[in-house]
Parts: C-alpha cells; sequence; structure tokens
C-alpha cells in the first residue's frame, strides 16, 4: 500500500509537469514566466497569447490531472479495489505538484487551480456542479479568478467531507480520515499559492479580469 501511495503521486507529479502555458509559448518563442504575472497559469496565457492560448493551456492542465488520476487507478483499483480513491487523490495531488513546481522551470509554476478541476472531473463527477456554478457565478459578478478559484477548492474540500459522510466515495471509509487530508493539502497549497492575491483582495487592490493582452492582473489559476 505504501509503495501504491508514492507510485500514484509521483505519477501524478510526472504528468503535472507538461506545463501546457510554457510549451506553448514556446512554440511561439515566448516565455510566458517573463510576461504578465510571470506565472505559468490559465489566466496568464488567457492574458499573454490570447483565447486560443488560454483555452489550450485550460485544457492540457485540467487533462493531465485527468491523465494522471485514469493511469493510478487502472494500475492499482484491481490490486486495492477499496482504496481506488484514495490513489486517485494522491494522483491528483501529485498533479499539483507537478505543475505548481516543475523542477525543470526552477519550480516556478501556475497555481494549480485548472490542475484541481481536472482532479475533481476524475475523481468525482458529482462535484463538478456546485463548483463550476460557484466559479461562474463568483468570476462574472466580480471579475476577480483568485476570489472564484479559493471559493471552488473550497467547495471541494466540503464537498469531499460531504460526500465521504455519506459513503458515495466507492469503497473509501476505511481510507477517509487520509482522504480528508490529503484533500485539506490540496486547499492548502492552493491558499499559499494565492497569498499574494489574498492580500490584494484584503486591500481593495486585486486587479479584475480582463480579455486584453499583455495586462498585469495577478488572478492565475
Amino acid at each position: 500500500m505504501i509503495t501504491a501511495r508514492i507510485l500514484s503521486l509521483l505519477i501524478g507529479y510526472v504528468c503535472g509537469l507538461l506545463e501546457t502555458s510554457y510549451i506553448y509559448g514556446k512554440m511561439k518563442n515566448t516565455d510566458i514566466r517573463e510576461h504578465g504575472s510571470g506565472n505559468a497559469g490559465t489566466t496568464n496565457a488567457l492574458r499573454t497569447f490570447g483565447i486560443a492560448g488560454g483555452i489550450i493551456t485550460l485544457l492540457g492542465d485540467v487533462l493531465k490531472s485527468v491523465a494522471a488520476i485514469c493511469i493510478a487507478y487502472g494500475l492499482f483499483h484491481g490490486s486495492y479495489p477499496g482504496a481506488a480513491h484514495l490513489f486517485m487523490m494522491y494522483a491528483g495531488l501529485g498533479a499539483i505538484l507537478g505543475h505548481n513546481f516543475p523542477f525543470y522551470l526552477k519550480f516556478k509554476g501556475g497555481k494549480g487551480i485548472a490542475c484541481t478541476a481536472g482532479f475533481i472531473v476524475a475523481f468525482c463527477p458529482l462535484m463538478i456542479p456546485v463548483c463550476l456554478i460557484a466559479f461562474i457565478g463568483v468570476v462574472a459578478y466580480t471579475r476577480y479568478v483568485s476570489l472564484g478559484s479559493l471559493v471552488v477548492v473550497s467547495l471541494f474540500y466540503l464537498q469531499l467531507l460531504l460526500f465521504g459522510n455519506m459513503g458515495l466515495l466507492y469503497g473509501s471509509a476505511k481510507y477517509l480520515n487520509e482522504m480528508y487530508l490529503l484533500g485539506a493539502v490540496i486547499v492548502i497549497l492552493a491558499v499559499v499559492r494565492h497569498r499574494g492575491n489574498i492580500v490584494k483582495l484584503k486591500n481593495g487592490t486585486e486587479n479584475k479580469i480582463s480579455f486584453h493582452k499583455n495586462g498585469k492582473e495577478e488572478n492565475d489559476a
């Protein structure tokens, strides 16, 4: 079981290293880390490369989490059927870590929200409606992607607790406390990566999302 946990985390980290915005930028002879907020995330890609770059980055970052979770599930659900969701969580966490801290970019990656979205999609689709509606609503009303992102990770964790206690996470009752801990780590990572945005939100100086290229907002996902 310990080996399976470690392998799931490593699988996720390797998948997370596919830094979509950085690769897309290199194809255009641009280092995204030298533009906008310097973040290798979806919003900075949208700002730097336009709608096409933003969509490609979003899809790439979502799909790498989905891929990591599917690989971990495929490898271990047969041997450990009761721990399937646990290994999926390790893989998802690994993908977020790989995205946020890619070793080949000197650990300067994104903020992990698109990866977290991919994790939610593959881990528990039942969480999608609440998270998606909340994100769209918050961003549409406030135009703060950072606030919408923080709301999403908070709702993810609340639903993790709810669905876990309702027995909706298949075969995972034995590992619920461990899963709650991993979920907390995912939330903490999002908060830490958005600490600058949180300060700006408190001070009323956070910039709002714009669809213009080369803006200066720091709402990256």
